[in-house]
């Protein structure tokens, strides 16, 4: 299963597999921001991950009628699969990284005139997405990179495990053809060492994470939107201090098992002070069917909680 939805100016829409995708998630309760992402360095498929607080990434759009959030076009959009569409281009000289240490990715994002893109709009108060995952859908990492000025944007990582990775950039163009649009774009890169793949967990409506138990109510089906809570509580009682991050209540994004199918899903509402939740609304629809991993990433405290769930989309 998963969601989507956007914040203003938000920019995610879903479509795989040559079908477009639309998440629009209405959020109960809504959340604010925070600087950094988070990062999973090696986070495994158990049914109670941990997570630790870290970075970024995001993902691609294109227009799509009734899905204008801040005047960003949300429309028909690629699975975040590739590394080029419309006449833009994630350029990277990185094959390989090193494994069992902290490293950085360097990347550009090139314009339909071949040149380093270097305005970039903000979404979620970031102008660049990064995120990190492993082929069996192990050690999500979610950074926010830096960009020097000629466009080469650096994305810090934490130890990574042998195997192969995807990496994805998510991000608006505020400048040229595509000023406004939904991009998300994606490389492989591999870490050397014996990889050990670590199979998927089963299908499953909750999970737990640093003591927050994470609920997920409601049916998908592929093509179909669905109205889906997602609750949290801790110590058996509902939770109604979350925090905002990243100008929201809950930032999630989801992966499609087998072939990594990106899809970033977003609350709508607007954010009021650090009492959100315990329930998030959405109305989620997924273009394909199978098993998703979820990430679902909120804030208490002042720290970052990241809540990995295996949902199943008939």
């Amino acid at each position: 299963m998963s969601f989507t939805s956007r914040i203003a100016p938000r920019r995610r829409a879903l479509a795989a597999a040559g079908t477009a995708v639309v998440l629009a998630v209405t959020l109960a309760a809504c959340g604010s921001s925070k600087d950094s992402d988070s990062s999973m360095p090696g986070m495994d498929h158990g049914s109670k991950p941990s997570a630790s607080s870290s970075s970024d990434m995001n993902h691609d759009h294109g227009s799509m009628p009734g899905m204008d959030h801040g005047g960003v076009d949300h429309g028909a959009m690629g699975d975040g699969l590739a590394d080029a569409k419309d006449g833009y281009k994630l350029t990277s000289t990185a094959t390989e990284l090193p494994a069992g240490q902290d490293t950085a990715y360097k990347f550009q994002i090139a314009g339909p005139d071949g040149k380093p893109v270097t305005a970039f709009a903000a979404d979620q108060t970031k102008k660049m997405h990064f995120y990190a995952v492993r082929s069996d859908l192990t050690g999500f990492q979610h950074v926010h990179p830096t960009m020097a000025e000629d466009g080469t944007w650096t994305a810090d990582l934490s130890s990574l495990e042998p195997g192969t990775w995807r990496t994805y950039a998510s991000f608006i163009p505020d400048s040229g053809a595509g000023k406004g649009q939904d991009f998300v774009l994606s490389r492989t890169v591999t870490v050397p060492g014996e990889a050990k793949k670590t199979p998927l967990p089963e299908a499953s409506t909750t999970t737990e994470v640093d003591g927050y138990t994470v609920t997920v109510k409601g049916v998908l089906m592929a093509g179909m939107a669905h109205p889906t809570t997602v609750s949290i509580s801790k110590d058996g009682k509902p939770v109604t201090d979350l925090q905002p991050y990243l100008d929201t209540y809950a930032h999630l994004t989801a992966f499609h098992e087998g072939d990594q199918a990106f899809a970033h899903l977003h609350p709508e509402t607007k954010v009021d002070g650090d009492h959100g939740g315990p329930d998030l609304s959405f109305q989620a629809m997924l273009p394909k069917p199978g098993n998703w991993r979820m990430f679902l990433q909120f804030q208490t405290g002042g720290k970052l909680h990241t809540a990995a769930l295996t949902l199943g989309v008939n």
